[in-house]
């Protein structure tokens, strides 16, 4: 839940909706929030005033809820404006599977009346299909998140007397107890109802992976702190030792047997085509020659027999090249966005003039009179 909250305001942040350094006054709400010591806080003073980023920090970096809420109050004026614009992200997002009650992902009876009407026992639900996409797109559409999701301590209000520690809650932070190399994000939760919950990722060689871990549980069959980055260990150690990215198509790729295209009206007949980008993606070592290449042309393009026209420029795009899966199955990615990263444009090699009207009309000549043998030869043929 919070990962989305986190998504709004950088997405805000972003359009200049809202400043960082713009201050929020504490709510009623947000106060009693703030002082419950069952939950994840930082404390806030009733006519108190913090800034945006001190409390996206203390969100992101010690998960605290009132803080979270503060947020969604800045963003919508009320927090039940905020999960209007949540749900309807997630919509645009095309997450599956979801329905956001509340900015924090506390159960809706933890807020001190401050519930929407008639939903007190409702809860914050996602698939950990869609809370995979929402990471992917977090970190890909605002990649700067993990310049805080990396903090693995942090003091807030530093050098005043509301002064508080805040340690990390992802402790698979290299410098932390369960610390894993190339972990930078990203978000914990934990509730009664989803259990010991951890989306982590980690990079390696330039290869980002994301895991989600939900109700994690040790070998008691007990939910831990310890459980869930235990978990997400073992999801880590067998990605990067079991896969790998691999150019599975290169640049200037030629289609065998589909190397060139006919042309008419052309000083030359034909073009040669290929592949204006490479495609690489992560494949399971050992597996690169379970892919194939499937080869798309644009028939708006192409006339009935299948020819381009003249004039063709260099770089002219004339279709599509896919990777497929060998085996029997589609492939399958996270989103859309994914899938389209293995579709590259199939353009023309070099350029092809018009031929001029007199070259036109000689093999217009040509062809007539080919034609009138053809059916001479025909004729002849048949008499024997």
């Amino acid at each position: 839940t919070k990962m989305m909250t986190e998504y709004l305001l950088l997405e805000a942040i972003n359009e200049g909706r809202v400043k960082w350094d713009q201050e929020y006054s504490v709510s009623e709400y947000v106060w009693k929030i703030s002082h419950d010591t069952n939950l994840s806080n930082v404390p806030l003073r009733r006519d108190g005033k913090y800034n945006i980023r001190e409390l996206y920090q203390a969100m992101t970096i010690y998960s605290a809820n009132a803080a979270t809420i503060a947020i969604a109050e800045t963003l919508a004026g009320s927090e039940e404006n905020f999960v209007k614009m949540m749900n309807k992200k997630a919509e645009e997002l095309g997450l599956k599977d979801f329905k956001f009650v509340n900015s924090s992902g506390l159960n809706n009876k933890d807020l001190k009346g401050f519930h929407h009407t008639g939903t007190e026992d409702e809860e914050n639900v996602m698939s950990a299909r869609a809370t995979a996409m929402l990471a992917s797109y977090l970190l890909n559409d605002y990649p700067e998140v993990l310049e805080t999701t990396t903090i693995p301590k942090m003091t807030f209000r530093e050098g005043t007397e509301d002064a508080i520690d805040m340690q990390n809650w992802n402790w698979m932070l290299p410098s932390l107890v369960y610390g894993f190399e190339g972990v930078d994000g990203l978000k914990t939760g934990t509730t009664e109802f989803a259990g010991y919950c951890f989306t982590g990722t980690a990079v390696r060689n330039g290869t980002r992976y994301i895991t989600v871990i939900m109700n994690a549980k040790d070998e008691s069959g007990k939910g831990t702190y310890k459980s869930r980055f235990d978990e997400t260990k073992k999801m880590f150690n067998y990605a990067f030792s079991n896969f790998g990215k691999e150019e599975l198509v290169p640049a200037n790729y030629q289609v065998k047997g589909q190397k060139t295209l006919p042309v008419i009206k052309g000083k030359e007949d034909k073009v040669k085509i290929e592949t204006k980008d490479p495609i690489t993606m992560v494949v399971k070592n050992g597996e690169k020659e379970n892919y194939k290449t499937k080869l798309v042309l644009d028939k708006e393009k192409l006339n009935d027999k299948g020819e381009l026209t003249a004039p063709v420029k260099e770089g002219e795009k004339v279709g599509t090249l896919t990777i497929e899966s060998s085996n029997e199955g589609d492939l399958e990615f996270l989103s859309e966005k994914g899938k389209n990263k293995i579709q590259v444009d199939v353009v023309a090699a070099e350029d092809i003039e018009k031929a001029n009207w007199f070259v036109l009309m000689m093999r217009g000549i040509g062809s007539f009179f080919g034609n009138v043998f053809g059916g001479i030869s025909s004729t002849v043929k048949g008499w024997f």
